[in-house]
């Protein structure tokens, strides 16, 4: 089947895609060079709507290459560029048409049809230039790969390759070309160790630095730099040096440091990474050709698995439901805030001052019980400020500017009297909290919103003492605050619409991840991460050893084994909330013995970490005391299971969250689960947990799944 064919053919089973025309136009270059044709990308859109690659979009780039392959044969031109729309290159492959796939042979079409359009432009008879003028992502990178040169944008924040993030393989030459042109190390960094890292970027100078592009210009006249630059390279004024890299004992090395870095972030769980580590080092010996073979090959298999559909279905959560709130108000109920509140003046609530100062750039207030607790707060947010400063984020008129809006007091009534948003970060003890709210509402303007950050205490209790109990809302953290996006709004029994669209429109001013939950024990994610948490301390307790327990979820890929997770949250902390929800479901949150005697002691940590492989602290272990039924990881790992399952059902019958959809949106944004679980759901229902312990799926078929 032709290019043209197999492009048509896909075309049919993707009807919506947002089509990319490949306009050619004709310039005389400088100083007599020759007359080129540059190509550009552009769907039509600004640059909100990023151009991408479908079959249409690669069929109008493929008419183009026609047309200048048959200029190029004629004399007419002395070169081709390529570039893209303000602000955007191109950002690789349109993933809606991914989800759409349901036959392997579809799949395949994908990867060929990429690679049929793109490699002619390294076999056109005259050299050709890809010049990435904006966000240039995946395909977008890839097609740039196939060109003779290359030059970058320095104001470029947005470059990478993260198909293995989604759970794909760079499939349109990344994982051929990019080792062959800049060395297999550098590659695995770039495609393996930058997704599996939350999806790192590369900036136009890290580009230009690892070889990638030959050249780099400013932003202001990048084209007419770029131009300059190609004419003298075709008048042989510049000689674009690149060294061969080194395909020897490095080569491997570098590829055995890849599968390291697998392994630590996936535990073997998602395939796409060592996919395309395989390919890497297929591809060493230089054989462009079987290397793409290779790439159709896991492309196509990677497409018909249900981790690549995990993943397209949690990017698509992130990216979608996570910017419009199911059973948010209307935002035009929400009040402006024009001066936030912080009671408590410690990490936290330092935290919180940090993140409010900079997005919301208005005054934030801190209390506390004494001023030594009051300055330390202040004093901590304006020495991140100065980090912040040094690191080059903010100037240094910006950096004052925040630092006078962050002040502290001992007096409430002072502090508080004209606040428009309150927000109170104090011991998680119910009684603390409704102290804490009388004394704020004696205070406040009318209109001014009480929320909390409780992590498992009911709001509605909290509230349930004021005068007005409409203007109190839950507004959930996770920590660290600056790394973590989820934001639980919680809605208490009385809570108004007015109150609760202000929290929304704050939590997006926050440029976080806002998912409404009812106002139940501990509410979303530290209700889940505390069921499974306790199914493995109860293993332990019961006598399973420590390291057999703690590696139970290892398969799972999951961002820390449970013990890890505790020691990160805190002993004390963990047992508290496990305490909130024994009281609440007596029958299925335990309490560990254990633990409580972990807290009693005092101490803070469980492990012992001496730069080698941190071990269970022996004073840990010694006040451990457990019965005689040792269980193996698969046991353990199917107890948690079947307990985040069950948990899940109950939650979704409570209406805790709208939907089973938000849960996932909840565990990838607050807890770091990863993309290739889908959250969690789509994993329970591919290993059949959710049917075994529920009856039936979380989720329909074909969501987050292949379709039938």
């Amino acid at each position: 089947m032709s290019t043209a064919d197999t492009l048509r053919s896909a075309a049919e089973v993707f009807p919506d895609e947002v089509v990319t025309q490949a306009t050619v136009r004709h310039l005389d270059l400088p100083h007599e060079t020759g007359r080129f044709a540059l190509i550009t990308l552009d769907n039509g859109f600004d640059h909100k709507k990023p151009t991408t690659f479908g079959p249409r979009s690669l069929a109008n780039l493929d008419a183009a290459i026609d047309q200048v392959e048959a200029e190029a044969l004629a004399g007419e031109i002395v070169g081709v560029g390529l570039t893209g729309k303000p602000f955007v290159f191109a950002v690789g492959a349109d993933l809606k048409g991914v989800e759409v796939l349901s036959q392997r042979e579809q799949a395949l079409a994908i990867g060929t049809g990429g690679h049929d359009v793109f490699r002619r432009l390294n076999g056109l008879a005259v050299p050709t230039f890809a010049y990435y003028n904006g966000a240039s992502l995946g395909g977008g990178v890839e097609v740039g790969l196939h060109c003779t040169y290359r030059t970058v944008s320095e104001s470029i924040a947005a470059f990478g390759l993260p198909e293995v993030f989604l759970g794909l393989v760079p499939g349109w030459g990344g994982c051929t070309l990019l080792p062959n042109l800049i060395g297999a190390d550098r590659a695995v960094t770039v495609i393996v160790e930058n997704a599996l890292n939350q999806n790192r970027m590369l900036s136009g100078p890290k580009v230009y630095e690892l070889g990638i592009a030959d050249a780099i210009f400013e932003a202001a006249d990048f084209l007419e730099q770029s131009l300059r630059w190609t004419a003298a390279v075709l008048r042989g004024e510049i000689e674009v040096g690149r060294q061969d890299p080194d395909r020897g004992e490095a080569w491997d090395q570098a590829v055995a440091r890849g599968r390291g870095i697998a392994d630590e972030k996936v535990h073997g769980a998602a395939p796409a990474a060592y996919r395309a580590l395989d390919i890497i080092a297929q591809v060493r010996n230089g054989d462009l050709r079987a290397g793409f073979e290779a790439e159709d090959t896991a492309l196509a298999d990677l497409i018909m698995g249900d981790e690549l559909r995990s993943g397209l279905y949690a990017f698509n959560l992130v990216q979608r439901r996570a910017k419009r709130p199911v059973g948010a108000p209307d935002k035009s109920l929400a009040r402006p805030v024009t001066k936030v509140g912080i009671v408590g003046a410690g990490l936290m609530a330092s935290q919180l001052a940090l993140l409010f100062v900079r997005r919301l750039k208005v005054p934030v207030v801190l209390t506390d019980i004494d001023q030594e607790r009051v300055d330390k707060g202040v004093g901590w947010v304006h020495e991140q400020l100065d980090m912040l400063l040094l690191k080059g984020r903010i100037n240094q008129d910006a950096a004052n500017r925040l630092k006078a809006l962050v002040t502290g007091s001992l007096d409430k009534a002072e502090a508080f009297a004209d606040a428009d948003f309150v927000i109170e970060a104090v011991f998680e003890e119910i009684g603390v909290k409704q102290q804490v709210f009388a004394e704020l509402e004696a205070v406040v303007p009318e209109h001014a919103i009480l929320a909390t950050n409780t992590s498992s205490l009911s709001v509605t209790e909290m509230a349930s003492q004021l005068k007005h109990p409409e203007r109190v809302v839950g507004f959930h953290f996770f920590n660290p605050v600056a790394v973590l996006p989820l934001l639980e709004i919680v809605r208490a029994e009385r809570t108004d619409d007015a109150s609760l669209a202000t929290a929304f429109k704050v939590a997006k001013e926050l440029k976080k991840s806002a998912v409404l939950v009812k106002d139940a024990p501990a509410f979303v994610v530290n209700r889940i991460l505390t069921r499974f948490m306790g199914e493995v301390l109860g293993a332990i307790d019961e006598g399973t050893p420590v390291e057999v327990a703690d590696g139970a979820l290892a398969p799972l890929g999951l961002p820390m084994s449970p013990m890890v997770l505790l020691e990160l949250v805190g002993p004390a902390v963990a047992h508290h909330v496990a305490g909130t929800l024994h009281e609440a479901f007596p029958d299925r949150f335990g309490v560990s013995e254990n633990l409580g005697r972990v807290v009693s002691a005092g101490k803070r940590t469980l492990y012992v970490h001496d730069g080698g492989k941190p071990e269970l602290d022996p004073e840990v272990a010694a006040l451990f005391q457990v019965g005689d039924q040792v269980l193996s990881e698969e046991q353990v790992r199917a107890r948690a299971l079947d307990a985040i399952a069950e948990e899940i059902g109950l939650m979704l019958d409570e209406g805790v969250v709208a939907e089973a959809q938000d849960i996932d949106l909840c565990l990838i944004t607050g807890a770091g689960w990863p993309f290739h679980l889908g959250g969690i759901t789509p994993y329970l229902d591919r290993a059949g947990v959710s049917q075994r312990v529920l009856g039936r799926r979380l989720l329909a078929p074909g969501v987050a799944s292949v379709p039938q």
